[in-house]
């Protein structure tokens, strides 16, 4: 039945939609709705959704993405935040006896009371979707904190924002972002979207971007708490050399500065190296040096 009419993804549904339903955009809500189905179904393979699968969407505008989603996964459960959206979503995702559409904010949902009501336990539960720009780097962060097991993360956001996320040591991409998502997850770049299969048409390409949570960290650091705030303030000021961010840090008195000097010798790092050359496991040795001298 779901194949008798155009996929909600193809531009004359979209439009047809979108003047069935008196629909405008939000640019408060970052929306801009793809209009090219292949496109959707390699983010679908990029994931590699199957019938193993539950999947959680954040943001599904008209449907497209969760359309194609269906299609592949046990059972979608799809977070839409503009309330004008749903009866949208309820005529257009009719078809699918597999979706749950909830009406709530993904920053203020309780992910696992969700997934306790909406899902069986049984499958592997994967993130997809294509994210608003404004709030992309929270929701990441998000869903970094939830206790929540996921199998994969697998979204789309700015060109500009997944390269900082899967930038490699030594390059301009490389920052406090790059590091905190690598420390917990393994992440590439999977492919790029251009801005013209877009409605409206954003300013900049999108990038899909995956995420596997990391079974096993090959370096931990003492306190981690510790290792993120040095990672921050190494990068405050990213054309000064790792030395000084630290005195901005933790101070410049004598004392400190032997403290912070002696943690460097053991930690074998050069003070005058940038932090943007540094990798994840000389940040949790330079992290665990410092603590062992003193600083916090």
């Amino acid at each position: 039945m779901a194949n008798e009419i155009p996929e909600i993804a193809s531009p004359t549904r979209t439009k047809a939609i979108m003047e069935a339903y008196g629909l405008t955009f939000k640019k408060s809500l970052g929306q801009n709705f793809l209009t090219d189905i292949n496109v959707l179904k390699k983010i679908v393979s990029a994931a590699q959704v199957s019938t193993d699968d539950d999947v959680i969407e954040i943001g599904p505008g008209i449907g497209a993405l969760t359309e194609q989603l269906a299609k592949k996964a046990h059972q979608v459960l799809a977070l839409e935040i503009d309330e004008r959206l749903l009866p949208v979503l309820s005529e257009t995702l009719a078809p699918y006896s597999n979706i749950q559409v909830v009406h709530q904010d993904i920053l203020k949902a309780d992910l696992e009371k969700l997934i306790a009501r909406y899902f069986d336990g049984k499958h592997n539960l994967k993130i997809v979707a294509n994210l608003p720009y404004y709030i992309t780097t929270p929701i990441i962060m998000h869903l970094l904190s939830t206790k929540v097991k996921l199998a994969g993360i697998v979204v789309m956001m700015q060109k500009e924002v997944a390269n900082r996320l899967a930038a490699k040591p030594g390059t301009k991409d490389y920052g406090s972002l790059s590091i905190a998502i690598q420390y917990e997850m393994d992440c590439e770049v999977a492919f790029i979207v251009p801005k013209t299969v877009f409605v409206p048409q954003p300013k900049v390409d999108s990038a899909i971007i995956s995420l596997t949570m990391k079974e096993h960290k090959s370096e931990m650091p003492q306190d981690e708490t510790h290792f993120h705030k040095l990672v921050k303030g190494a990068f405050m000021h990213r054309r000064k050399s790792l030395w000084n961010n630290l005195q901005g840090l933790y101070g410049k008195e004598a004392d400190i500065k032997e403290s912070i000097e002696k943690a460097l010798q053991l930690a074998q790092i050069e003070p005058s190296i940038r932090a943007e050359r540094l990798t994840i496991t000389e940040f949790v040795k330079l992290s665990d040096a410092l603590l062992v001298n003193g600083l916090k």
